[in-house]
């Protein structure tokens, strides 16, 4: 009786996380675009991350005692996850921030819950129904409003250039880390993979953050670029990943996903708040749609298929 009363509390949590998540990665859009005007891509990304995995392993040393041992296939898992959704996709995201406006490279993210669909679709073999398929484009074309300022055929005739292919590869990154999460959280829990994967990808690009001349750099770090940087570890990394981890575990990849349709919003809101930028009557009503997106998507189909729950018998050495 106590499992059914908890769990639309917990699922209502969830949804309240995913939006404050949303919030907190429109402000990455700020903090990175500011961060690497000064300091070199990689140089951001590793900073970003070494802060990241520091503050991880404490909590998993707090909560569970150590950093539990993974075997064969839980390691190969967590390495592809810190290689895609660590390395790659900030290599990606950095890259396109340093040439593109942070407003331009939020609307290419909007790709990433329709990327995220299609992928859980073909591998996992999720319904796409009528509502989340009605959801998805609802949600695009209130962020093409937001950021085409009223008129999506706007973007029709800007070409595609190396900072909009750059973010093109942050929605392959993000997919892929988003559906090998879906596989690995089946076993491992959203703290411990969250925190090999911040390991991995900080180790990973720790290497080409040296020919960036990182150690020499640092104490030229303006005081908004470093605190830009922190932004991105605490928040940005460590609160957000769990809390994005822990919806998909419990509502589902492509349901999670969909949340980062609100990011664009949250960005271009962020800039009106930090950056003195005028409220446009594009943003209330794209805003408006994405949220009718959000809601229509997260409707539950006729035949649902019960979301995974969290493992809670399992070895102490997978994270539980």
């Amino acid at each position: 009786m106590s499992q059914e009363i908890s769990t639309p509390r917990r699922s209502a949590i969830i949804y309240a996380q995913l939006v404050l998540t949303t919030l907190i990665w429109g402000g990455t859009f700020i903090a990175g675009r500011i961060a690497v005007q000064s300091v070199g891509v990689f140089s951001v990304a590793f900073l970003r991350f070494a802060i990241a995995a520091i503050l991880l392993l404490l909590l998993c040393w707090l909560q569970i005692g150590k950093l539990p041992r993974l075997n064969r296939s839980q390691w190969l898992g967590v390495s592809l996850m810190g290689l895609a959704g660590i390395f790659a996709y900030n290599a990606f995201f950095l890259g396109g921030l340093k040439l593109l406006p942070a407003s331009r490279a939020s609307l290419i993210v909007a790709f990433n819950p329709i990327s995220v669909s299609l992928g859980s679709a073909i591998f996992y073999r999720e319904p796409l129904s009528k509502s989340k398929i009605l959801g998805t484009l609802i949600s695009l074309l209130g962020v093409a409003i937001v950021i085409a300022q009223g008129n999506p055929l706007n973007l029709l005739h800007t070409g595609i250039g190396l900072g909009d292919w750059l973010l093109l590869g942050c929605v392959t990154s993000w997919v892929t880390y988003t559906l090998l999460g879906k596989q690995v959280l089946q076993t491992i829990s959203p703290l411990v993979v969250t925190t090999y994967s911040c390991v991995i990808g900080a180790l990973s690009l720790f290497p080409i953050a040296l020919t960036e001349i990182l150690f020499s750099t640092l104490p030229s770090i303006t005081p908004i670029a470093a605190l830009s940087i922190t932004y991105m570890g605490i928040l940005g990394t460590v609160i957000a990943f769990i809390w994005y981890s822990q919806g998909i575990q419990t509502i589902g990849a492509s349901r999670t996903a969909i949340f980062t349709n609100l990011v664009p919003v949250s960005a271009v809101m962020m800039g009106i708040l930090f950056l003195r930028e005028s409220l446009q009557p594009s943003l209330v009503i794209g805003g408006c749609l994405v949220i009718t997106g959000v809601v229509l998507t997260n409707q539950p189909p006729q035949t649902q298929t019960p979301p995974i729950q969290p493992a809670q018998q399992q070895p102490s050495n997978s994270g539980g």
